[in-house]
């Protein structure tokens, strides 16, 4: 059996505490969800797109998007991807290449030209780290949490897909956390804990394209307090 390369991520310092009081906030959020959770999903989808769309530079208070008059086409890639999450959550672990196309169109559209649509930029060295992404998604059995820290810093490291890269590699990160079990109704509005910290998500992403064991571990703890502070607010900002 094929040892899993992010295991070693676990033991970087206050990697595996951060990592462990992020699945007990989101245990406590599905526990205080009970049976509202498919009307919870959806407004948490929505928040988490405007979100998404706020940390690629697009922002748009959330009264405004609910008139549905907003027309930015970064805004309304991210709410199509959040749209489209739960339905490609089953496909991701087979086949995440696929998967990450289908982010890539439903993001673009309108933002890139379309033969740009679903297609990773031309570039050797990118899809070579693409393709260790793929099998580190394949062949993991770490923490989804982790798999999906490095999935979602890769990719904007990568600046992997032209337009709203960002957008794609959030999306991707939430489609990681829904497949493994972690976050499997969609409960979980991440994007709002790295909006909620931007200056430390920009700050940690930068770090972990470094590739050094600092800026690894730096990512690793922002991605695990984002989950955490998501699940901990995120039921109840919805309720208020």
């Amino acid at each position: 059996m094929r040892a899993d390369p992010l295991r070693a991520l676990l033991e970087l310092t206050d990697v595996a505490p951060a990592v462990a009081r992020a699945r007990e906030a989101v245990d406590a959020a599905y526990r205080t969800a009970g049976r509202r959770r498919a009307e919870l999903a959806a407004e948490m989808g929505l928040r988490a797109a405007v979100a998404s769309a706020a940390l690629s530079g697009s922002r748009y208070g959330l009264a405004e998007v609910r008139t549905g008059t907003v027309t930015d086409p970064v805004l309304q890639g991210a709410l199509r991807v959040s749209a489209a999450l739960a339905g490609l959550a089953p496909r991701w672990p087979g086949a995440p290449r696929q998967v990450l196309a289908r982010l890539h169109l439903l993001a673009a559209r309108g933002a890139v030209g379309d033969g740009e649509l679903g297609r990773p930029v031309a570039d050797r060295a990118v899809t070579g780290r693409i393709d260790a992404l793929v099998a580190l998604v394949t062949g993991g059995a770490e923490p989804g949490l982790v798999r999906a820290a490095v999935v979602h810093g890769e990719l904007l490291a990568l600046r992997a897909f032209p337009g709203p890269y960002g957008v794609v590699a959030r999306a991707a990160a939430r489609v990681e956390l829904i497949s493994s079990g972690l976050d499997p109704d969609g409960l979980i509005g991440v994007e709002l804990g790295h909006l909620a910290r931007e200056p430390e998500y920009v700050g940690a992403a930068g770090a972990f394209a470094t590739g050094t064991r600092d800026g690894v571990r730096a990512w690793l703890r922002h991605c695990a307090r984002a989950v955490e502070e998501a699940a901990t607010a995120g039921v109840s900002t919805v309720e208020d």
